[in-house]
Formats: structure tokens, sequence, C-alpha cells
């Protein structure tokens, strides 16, 4: 390790980017990694070993739908072999009867199951898939009952925000010991469905208000991680905690990503697992170093007492925003850009959603609710 290198604590696997849901606000880039580039579980084994050795804890299992691969216990039985703390990250859909169990014996640690709304009608459309807020309510009965740590994953807009109070006390509800309540990042399939998910003024600052009122009211019975949506916040937020100091993501087909929306800043070069050990890859690729530390930032960034805190928040915002990845990112109140976030926030929008990946495979998977990762 590279001396006065930050120690990463966390790495996300995307094992795939297929998925039978057609969420608007899915963070998988637009382009989509085919099923036939990913890696196998030979890679995927040697990855986890190297992550380990270079003292990450924490392995998260993402997507798409990770229960779309077939191989799916096998590299849950791998990350136990490699003493890493796994977190499955999934949707609940497709994942069937017994499979959750099955996943626990080979060493899976803790369940992250998404939602997307308290009222089922209502999750379904924003899913794009019948059936799917049942499904999740029974692979949470079966998560609690063979003892696995649930978390329930709330990805908030303008759908839902009002129903913060009943997403939380559904969690409750589940038996989830923690809940996140995550405002929409506008990048890939949500930046194309930004206006039709932009919440309003109106219902950000009563939700803020809900929060406070929810935290103390459920204190002693689940814990509630949510922050100020990015669009109506005075500072930004540190991307994953700075950019190459905490995680690494690794895309379906290998590349290693210092955040999971660093492809769409052009000009970067990332390395494959397939090609590079994660240790190297850590130290010297050139996306990771590109805005690691503080050295890269502009004004007002350099002068900032905040630039050791926020990092000058995420650089994929910026891009989106400014134009520059090197810019200050324009949620912050001191760009001089500001005023572009102010004007996003009013751009609202009530035509249908553009769901992820093309509509046959949407139409498709609300057809085959019954099996959809056939």
């Amino acid at each position: 390790m590279t001396a006065g290198l930050p120690v990463p604590m966390g790495l996300l696997a995307e094992l795939t980017h297929r998925c039978p849901l057609g969420c608007p606000y899915c963070s998988n880039p637009v382009e989509l990694e085919r099923k036939s580039d990913e890696l196998d579980l030979a890679t995927w084994s040697r990855v986890f070993r190297e992550a380990a050795a270079l003292g990450i804890l924490q392995l998260h299992l993402s997507g798409g739908e990770p229960a779309a691969r077939r191989d799916l216990t096998e590299i849950v039985a791998a990350a136990r072999s490699a003493n890493l703390y796994s977190n499955l990250i999934t949707s609940g859909v497709g994942l069937p009867a017994g499979k959750l169990a099955a996943l626990a014996d080979a060493g899976l640690d803790h369940v992250q199951l998404s939602i997307q709304d308290a009222e089922a009608q209502s999750a379904d459309r924003i899913a794009g898939f019948a059936g799917a807020a049942a499904r999740k309510r029974e692979l949470a009965r079966e998560a609690v009952a063979i003892g696995l740590p649930l978390t329930v994953n709330a990805v908030i807009h303008r759908a839902n925000i009002e129903r913060i109070g009943a997403l939380v006390e559904l969690a409750i509800a589940w038996g989830a010991r923690r809940v996140e309540i995550a405002h929409v990042q506008y990048h890939g399939w949500a930046e194309r469905n930004r206006a039709q998910l932009m919440p309003t003024e109106e219902q950000v600052a009563p939700a803020l208000q809900e929060l406070a009122r929810l935290r103390e009211t459920y204190r002693e019975e689940i814990v509630i991680d949510a922050v100020v949506p990015d669009y109506f916040a005075r500072y930004p937020k540190p991307c994953v905690g700075g950019w190459g100091r905490r995680s690494i993501n690794i895309s379906p087909s290998g590349l290693a990503l210092p955040c999971h929306a660093a492809q769409t800043i052009p000009g970067l070069e990332f390395w494959s697992v397939r090609t590079h050990a994660l240790a190297e890859i850590w130290a010297h690729s050139p996306a990771f170093e590109a805005f690691r530390g503080t050295s890269w930032m502009e004004e007002p960034c350099v002068q900032c007492p905040r630039r050791e805190t926020d990092f000058g928040g995420c650089r994929c915002q910026a891009f989106a925003l400014a134009g520059r990845a090197e810019a200050a990112d324009p949620v912050c109140h001191l760009s001089p850009l500001h005023a572009r976030v102010a004007e996003l926030r009013e751009e609202q929008a009530e035509t249908a959603y553009e769901a992820r990946g093309h509509r046959a495979a949407r139409s498709t998977s609300l057809a085959r609710a019954a099996n959809p990762l056939r």
C-alpha cells in the first residue's frame, strides 16, 4: 500500500445489470452492460480475496438484481471464504422461496431490500412490475424469520415523499433494524426523469420535519438514515465519502470505478480487475487518482474550510450541471453556478417515466410476474 493512501472500507460488486424492474431512478448507467460480459465466479472470488487483503471489510452485492446470477449462492460463499461481511442489495423480485435461506447458509450476513412506496399500487407502478410490493413483503418476512439483519431502502422523490412516515412504519412492521431514506441522485436514468421525480419545495420542508419527528418517536425501534436532498441543501455531500477514499465499485464487466456514476465523466481511464490487481487499481488507477484529495480543486473550494469535509461535493454532479468535473458542485451555495440548481428544482413534469432498459424488456418483465428471471 502506498504511504499515506487511505484504506478502503467497502467494495460494491455490481454482479449484473439485469433486473426485472424498471425503476425511473435506477443508478445503473443508461448503457447497460451485457450478460455475456459479466465477470465469472472465479474472477469475483479472486477480487474478494484481493479486497480482503487490501483491508476492505464490507462487501455489497448489487446489480441490477443480483438474483439474476444463477451462481449467486457460490458468490456469497466466496465472500465468506474471503472473510468479508456480505450485504445483499436486492429488489426482492427474482428470489424464490427458500433461496434466501440458502444464501444465509452460504454465509450471507445482511439483506438490504429496496421499496418504492408504502402503497402497493403506487410501488408497483414506480417499479414497473405488477406484484413487486407483495414479493418484497414476503422476502422481508423470510429474512427476519431466518435471523438475517434487514435494512429497508426507500428512494424518495415527488411521488412518495409525502409518505415518508408510512415508509418508516412499514419498515418497522416488517422487522427491519434500519431504514434508509435515500433521495434520488440525478444520474443515469434519474437524470432522464428529473422533471418527473423532483419534489417541490413545498414537499421537502415538511418531509424534513417529519423525519425529525420519526427519529424521536422511533429512536428505540429502528435506525433512520436520511440526509437533505442535494438540490435543496446548502452544502454538497462528500461523494462516497470522498473520491478514492473509502470505497471501490466494480461494474459487471470488471471495470473499477470510484463511484457508480464515474463513467459519466469523459476522459477518465478505468482499469479492469481482469487485467489489474485490486491493490494496484486502488493505488495507481488514473480514474481513482483524478480527484483524490484536494490538489485538483479550483475556487471557491481551494480556500473553503470544508474542503476536507465534503471534498468539493460530487464530481459527477459537477460535470452534469457545470460541464466540468473540476468545478465546485453547483449544489453548494458558494458555487457561481448554484442558480442552475434552483432552476432545475422548478422544472416539473407530469409525463410518464422513461424506465431503465428498452420498452420491450419492461413489457416482458410485467408479463413474467410468475417467473421474472426465466
